[in-house]
């Protein structure tokens, strides 16, 4: 984590599951019918579908990730014994609903505040991202919401973070604040040339792969001053 400046941002985009909207409340709130591996659950859920967008994208079979969540979720089940068609239902439909974590709403709207264009660009397909980004409060503070769908394949392809610029949410790679909570997306947003801040959602060090954030965040809260010291 190299820890320096940003410079010249005027817009910041950010990733969406895990970094805006909590990918683990679904399975927290069905908890107690799950038992004790509830949490393995969650983690081996989100371990999966990401894996799955990876390989999908290797093998040039895309799907849309609501096909890819449900995948992920039914490995997760079989491996812990699960066998409820209802509760597997009722988690899918929890993805659609997802809670925002708390600092998301206030640091966006200080960012809309301060002037920085805002948008998602995510894995999700668009009506799972419309979806959440509506119950979760968050759709008045977002001047753009992209799917990887309109490029068919998932991060981390460089064609997926071109999109910003092709979308005229900014004129340059240079100009975007990336923000995510994922290791390798943040560093590949970086590498494609994205100046990026890394949410630390979950205690994770950096990958051994191209690309170094410039800001490691403990809260979303610390992004407008961050931004402020050179806009």
């Amino acid at each position: 984590m190299s820890d320096t400046e940003f410079t010249a941002v005027t817009t910041c985009m950010f990733d969406a599951y895990g970094t805006l909207f909590d990918v683990h409340a679904p399975v927290a709130s069905v908890a107690a019918r799950i038992g004790d591996n509830a949490d393995a659950v969650s983690r081996l859920w989100r371990q999966k579908q990401l894996e799955y967008t990876w390989l999908r994208s290797l093998m040039g079979e895309h799907v849309v990730f609501w096909q890819v969540t449900g995948e992920a979720l039914d490995y997760a089940l079989a491996a812990h014994g699960i066998d409820d068609r209802p509760l597997r239902e009722e988690l899918m439909d929890l993805y659609l609903t997802l809670d925002a974590y708390p600092d998301a709403r206030q640091a966006l709207a200080d960012l809309k505040d301060a002037g920085f264009t805002t948008g998602i660009l995510s894995n999700g397909s668009p009506g799972m991202l419309n979806a959440a980004v509506k119950s979760s409060g968050l759709a008045d503070h977002l001047d753009h919401v992209l799917s990887v769908e309109d490029v068919g394949i998932f991060k981390p392809d460089n064609r997926v973070y071109q999109m910003v610029i092709d979308c005229g949410a900014a004129r340059a790679a240079g100009d975007v604040c990336f923000v995510s909570a994922n290791t390798w997306d943040a560093q590949a947003a970086a590498n494609f040339g994205f100046q990026v801040a890394r949410i630390n959602r979950f205690g994770l060090a950096d990958e051994n792969i191209p690309g170094r954030p410039k800001r490691l965040l403990e809260s979303l809260n610390e992004l407008p001053g961050a931004l402020a010291v050179k806009n």
